[in-house]
């Protein structure tokens, strides 16, 4: 019955394979480095499969000018790329479309797919190549693809540490584990480096800045031996696969790949076995599992696991074990030998073992009987002490309380003493072998209530009474037949086997029924948690399963966007926030049963979910019990299940609110619209109007001219304010057009200050513009309102008679434009916030204005590239001594004739 498949296992399986036969194939063709050869060995292969009937097309393929790669793509069909604008010229990317089109007409083609860490250019369907290769995989089209093991994920901060080189290109490990097939493509250094010597992996200037940098040979050693140990660790997993789909796991382990088990006992052995074993497999650098087997005795002695095995397990975990794993079975060498092939691990580490019986074999050699093909490692053992000795009978006298070992042995006597009763009158009746029945039935009855030491002693009493009472001469224990001797024995013995085969099975059921309870109560917890949509139902939840399973009190305690814990109502455990801060900080357990803080009454476990911590759980046991390694377990489980409920709870307040801030900055944009558009037409016939009337003839009035004056300046204030609404509509909604052309900042810084002259009239203006600043390419009327929103912002917040200056400074990608004043100076902790809309300096100021104009500047900055920043100028005292604005715009090339093509487009 143990080599039965799980019927779930086989369910899966076929759902996998199903779903494997719809999606297409990938295959990779996996280097260390550029130049080893994956395009070329990929086209290579390509072209034989195009001679053997498979339609092959090139999706896309970078050759990097190489004459060779290039040959092998001329009989190949390719795929027209596409072209996207990006920044001032256009690039050729992978078209998707035309790829997945190509696919619906040939239904058993491949597509070529270069570099598949490349990152697309804006304005492609995915960001990343990979993305395209999963979406032709899961339209059913085989992808053949290349990359190199920087590329990888998990290991791109250990090639940044070798090489010095950090690479943000990268691929899931998942969908790299996920591909049907990986070739790897290798070269040894030496010859790597005479081909970039000879120009077939760069150019000549890149290939001697490449040779003096990244093609380094100790830097092209360490990826070769990551590439090789990564494609070892897929194999590996491949090799367990076939051995768990095929049902060999339990014939002889394949020493393809060595690794250690250790054995962990019970005795004072057991934590040096363990650190020999974390030694062992650190100087051979080899991974290694700790595996403790615990028999239906310990489980009967105790409900929590041997002290000594907690610790030892605890330290393998420590020294870094890849599994540390508790074993229900009744014979150990047999479970031992089942994990060792089920995880195809060649060596085995344990102490030395005596026997028990002279006649009874050691765990060693029942392990070596049953299991040939395992190397066995005994470590000595250590010397004895006394200390140990008193250690040992107070752990004895812990695990077998007193109360539960005399009623079971009393109960076995009297149930042989009725036995023998009700037997007695029939004793005329039956026949001797169904009055041995009838002690039999004693004796498994014993033995499924009360254990293997009562079931012993009913085995002995039930012979005793046999021959006592109903073997002639009856009522002694002399017997007129030699064969009655026979009888005894055989009785004897299959009361013993009986009643130690029930014992097991009855310590093995009740294990087994413990397990299903709390498996059925992690799916009722799991459930209710999918449910909620509060952190108090999470943590009402939390604590019922806590409450139901382990009788111990909880308390959940969260923490908010700024990471502050705050404790949710209705929690039952003591909340020590140093002991939960420190947990919360770090990541990791504190409290009782730890090596942090264990001196707390209660257990801190952080909530680890997916994106970051959410909080801490604490847990106050009962009477100050320390939780064994499998209720740890379900602990950790449960503090799992709540962190990703809280999770799950945060991200959806953060859609609701983003939801309702999308939603109403729509609806404000499309009401600022609206509003501008119908206000513009009165706000001119109201300026029209104050304009004629301070032309009529003959003047008016003074008192009159007065008027017309403030309304005129009111109407052209409303009316700027109505602009700043009505573009900054357009800017979000990318209706504005940037007309580039290579301007020089000179002019546009003229015609900022002719533009806004009145607003700084009472300010002396002080321009320093280097001779050799260079062209830029802006659009001169958008940049133009930047600068005159920036003049007149500092003069309304400026006191008159102040300098205002404008200054520029020519930098090596760009060109810092300066505009400071003398004023008091941005708001301390706000200077990123006024470019906000709608955002002031002051909630209540007397000075005009809406705050849309520092807004509609960054916007304007942004869309040509660049940046603008804010921040306030300090005097020697350290006071506030005016406020200081800087943009940053992009410079490049202009090119030699400007007037041809130098004018250019591009959409906002």
């Amino acid at each position: 019955m143990q080599d039965r498949p799980d019927p779930d296992a086989l369910l899966q399986r076929i759902q996998q394979e199903q779903a494997q036969q719809q999606r297409g194939r990938l295959k990779v063709f996996f280097g260390a480095c550029a130049g080893v050869g994956k395009t070329f060995a990929m086209l290579s292969a390509a072209r034989a499969a195009q001679a053997q009937g498979t339609p092959v097309t090139i999706g896309v393929v970078e050759t990097h000018g190489r004459a060779d790669t290039d040959a092998q793509t001329a009989h190949l069909p390719r795929l027209p790329l596409r072209a996207l604008p990006y920044k001032d010229r256009t690039l050729p990317e992978f078209d998707l479309d035309a790829a997945l089109a190509w696919g619906a007409e040939h239904p058993e083609g491949l597509v070529l797919l270069d570099e598949l860490a490349h990152s697309n250019v804006a304005g492609s369907r995915h960001p990343k190549r990979w993305q395209d290769a999963e979406e032709l995989l899961a339209a059913g089209i085989d992808v053949w693809s290349t990359m190199n093991v920087q590329h990888l994920e998990s290991l791109n901060d250990i090639v940044s540490g070798i090489t010095g080189i950090r690479v943000w290109e990268t691929v899931p490990d998942q969908f790299f584990d996920a591909a049907d097939e990986v070739v790897v493509v290798d070269l040894p250094p030496d010859e790597l480096l005479a081909r970039l010597k000879t120009g077939k992996v760069y150019l000549p200037q890149q290939a001697e800045r490449a040779a003096a940098n990244f093609f380094r040979k100790g830097n092209l050693l360490a990826l070769r031996e990551l590439a090789l140990r990564r494609t070892a660790d897929r194999v590996d997993d491949e090799m367990r696969a076939y051995r768990r789909a095929s049902s060999t796991t339990h014939e002889a382990v394949w020493p393809n790949r060595e690794a250690l088990l250790a054995c962990v006992g019970t005795g004072d052995n057991a934590e040096k076995v363990v650190r020999s074993c974390a030694r062992l497999a650190a100087q051979l650098d080899l991974p290694w599992h700790a595996v403790h087997v615990e028999t239906p005795e310990q489980q009967g002695q105790s409900a929590t696991l041997h002290p000594q095995v907690e610790r030892t397990l605890k330290i393998a975990q420590q020294l870094g074990a890849a599994a540390c794993t508790v074993l229900p079975a009744a014979q150990p060498a047999q479970a031992l030998v089942r994990y060792a092939r089920e995880h195809n691990l060649v060596r085995v580490v344990m102490g030395r073992s005596t026997r028990r019986w002279p006649w009874q074999a050691t765990l060693a050699e029942q392990i070596g009987q049953s299991a040939s093909d395992l190397d066995l490692l005994q470590v000595g053992t250590l010397p004895s002490r006394s200390n140990d000795a008193a250690e040992r009978k107070t752990t004895r006298a812990t695990n077998a309380p007193r109360g539960a070992f005399w009623p079971g042995y009393i109960a076995a006597a009297l149930a042989c003493c009725v036995a023998a009763v009700i037997a007695t009158p029939l004793a005329n009746v039956l026949e001797l072998t169904n009055i041995v029945m009838l002690f039999l039935l004693v004796v498994v009855g014993v033995a499924l209530r009360f254990g293997r030491g009562p079931a012993i002693m009913a085995a002995f009493l039930g012979v005793g009474f046999f021959d006592f009472f109903f073997v002639p001469p009856r009522f002694n224990f002399a017997v007129s037949d030699a064969q009655y001797v026979v009888t005894f024995a055989v009785m004897l013995v299959v009361a013993l086997v009986v009643g130690q085969l029930t014992a097991g099975l009855k310590v093995q059921a009740e294990a087994a029924t413990d397990r299903e309870h709390r498996v059925r109560s992690l799916y009722d917890m799991a459930r209710d948690l999918s449910a909620a949509l509060l952190p108090e139902q999470v943590a009402e939840i939390g604590a019922r399963f806590i409450t139901g399973e382990f009788s111990a009190g909880s308390t959940l305690v969260v923490a908010d966007d700024d990471n502050r814990l705050q404790v949710l109502p209705g929690g039952t455990a003591p909340v020590d926030m140093a002991v939960a801060q420190w947990a919360f900080e770090r990541g990791e357990p504190a409290g009782r049963g730890t090596d942090t803080l264990h001196s707390s009454p209660t257990l801190v476990l952080p909530l680890k979910a997916p994106m970051r911590i959410r909080g801490v759980l604490v847990v106050a046991m009962p009477q100050g019990q320390v939780p064994g390694v499998e209720p740890r377990r379900l602990l950790q489980t449960c503090a799992s299940l709540l962190a990703i409920s809280l999770e799950r709870i945060h991200y959806i307040d953060v859609a609701q609110r983003s939801t309702v801030q999308i939603e109403s900055e729509r609806l404000r944009n499309s009401l600022l619209s609206a509003i501008s558009h119908d206000l513009r037409t009165p706000l001119a016939s109201l300026v029209g109007l104050a304009e004629s009337l301070a032309m009529v003839q003959p003047p008016l009035p003074s008192h009159q001219q007065e008027l017309t004056d403030a309304i005129q300046q009111s109407a052209q204030r409303m009316s700027a304010l109505v602009n700043n609404l009505l573009d900054m509509a357009r800017l979000e909604a990318g209706a504005v057009q940037l007309n580039k052309a290579w301007q020089p900042l000179e002019e546009v810084v003229g015609s900022a200050l002719a533009a806004c002259a009145p607003a700084i009239a009472t300010h002396r203006i002080e321009v320093t513009l280097p001779g050799d600043l260079p062209l830029l390419q802006i659009d001169a009327v958008l940049m133009e309102r930047v600068l005159v929103n920036l003049l007149e912002n500092a003069a309304k917040y400026t006191p008159a008679d102040t300098t205002l200056r404008i200054s520029a400074q020519p930098q090596s990608d760009a060109v810092a434009l300066t505009i400071t004043d003398e004023g008091p100076g941005l708001p301390k902790g706000r200077e990123e916030l006024l470019f906000e809309k709608f955002e002031r300096g002051a909630r209540e100021s007397a000075t005009p204005g809406v705050g849309l104009g520092l807004a509609i500047c960054r916007a304007i900055v942004q869309a040509h590239g660049g940046s603008i920043r804010g921040d306030t100028i300090h005097n020697a005292q350290g006071q506030p001594a005016g406020a200081r604005f800087t943009l940053l715009l992009p410079r490049g090339t202009p090119p030699t004739d400007l007037g041809t093509d130098a004018d250019t487009t591009c959409e906002v």
